[in-house]
């Protein structure tokens, strides 16, 4: 699926799924017919699918027989997953849309439903990542503004078009793929992991008003994924999944609709830096003074 992914193999690959496994049966690979079943006829949306994940994911669901709806600002990366997909045989088509662009958001809503009138998942995946200091964050206003564009402002305004029409016919579907920093705040990560929680608040406030109406809200909190975003920060012998996996485990929500899919250990990790924040503050001081004296 993309260049990350391909030198994952061998005994890198192994590791790869070894760590899914690791993660709990509710994140392997869903069963095809099931996958088939859910998706087909399906009109679903997904973001940031120009690479990584988003990439993965329409290819999964495109082969599964959904109609795939492209948004990314890469126009030439949407044409070349598009034209994967409707190589062998499935339906896409490609929205270049900038979701830190409010008014080009809704001209992308509007767009999709003159297109095909409807759309029935949501696969809130494009994001932005940014690890940066507090000192090194002060004169770069700009990284926190955008970063909370894409991560929260774009994906709400994009929702507030689309879930009308959700609504109204009483079926519907938002997969919102978060990340784990939601549960577990860490220095250097305060705006990426603010905007990523302002995103999941707001959706987790919103979730009972649309469930009456029928339409189901997943968030999944990923950990580390190997995608084009993360590679900066994080090398391949890290451990993580690979973007094909993560896709899989979309594939899986878009079955089961669970409310929330966070790893097992992450539970307890939140629960104790919760319970023991003050503790947990000074150890990660600590850590960082010791970096600082290297």
């Amino acid at each position: 699926m993309t260049v990350v992914d391909a030198t994952l193999v061998g005994p890198m690959y192994v590791t790869h799924d070894i760590y899914r496994l690791l993660l709990g049966p509710s994140w392997s690979r869903v069963d095809t017919a099931r996958l088939e079943r859910a998706a087909d006829d399906r009109i679903v949306l997904v973001t940031g699918a120009s690479s990584g994940i988003g990439e993965a994911t329409a290819e999964l669901l495109g082969a599964a027989g959904a109609t795939v709806l492209l948004a990314a600002r890469r126009a030439d990366r949407l044409e070349l997953v598009r034209d994967r997909i409707t190589a062998v045989g499935g339906h896409a088509a490609a929205y270049p849309v900038d979701l830190a662009d409010l008014d080009a958001v809704d001209r992308l809503v509007q767009d999709v439903l003159v297109d095909y009138g409807r759309v029935d998942v949501v696969v809130s995946n494009a994001g932005k990542s940014i690890r940066r200091s507090l000192a090194d964050t002060t004169d770069r206003w700009h990284d926190v503004t955008r970063t909370n564009s894409v991560n929260y402002l774009g994906p709400v305004r994009l929702l507030t078009g689309l879930l009308p029409q959700m609504r109204a016919r009483g079926t519907g579907q938002v997969i919102n793929v978060s990340t784990l920093n939601v549960d577990l705040p860490a220095a250097h990560w305060a705006v990426y992991s603010a905007s990523k929680t302002a995103f999941e608040t707001w959706l987790r406030c919103i979730a009972p008003e649309i469930r009456v109406d029928g339409v189901a809200t997943s968030s999944i909190h990923f950990p580390l994924v190997h995608t084009p975003m993360s590679a900066p920060t994080y090398g391949p012998w890290v451990p993580g999944l690979t973007a094909a996996q993560a896709a899989e485990v979309i594939g899986r929500v878009l079955v089961t609709r669970p409310r929330v899919l966070i790893p097992w250990w992450t539970r307890g990790a939140a629960l104790l830096t919760t319970l023991a924040q003050g503790p947990y503050e000074a150890a990660t001081a600590a850590v960082l003074r010791i970096a600082r004296s290297r």
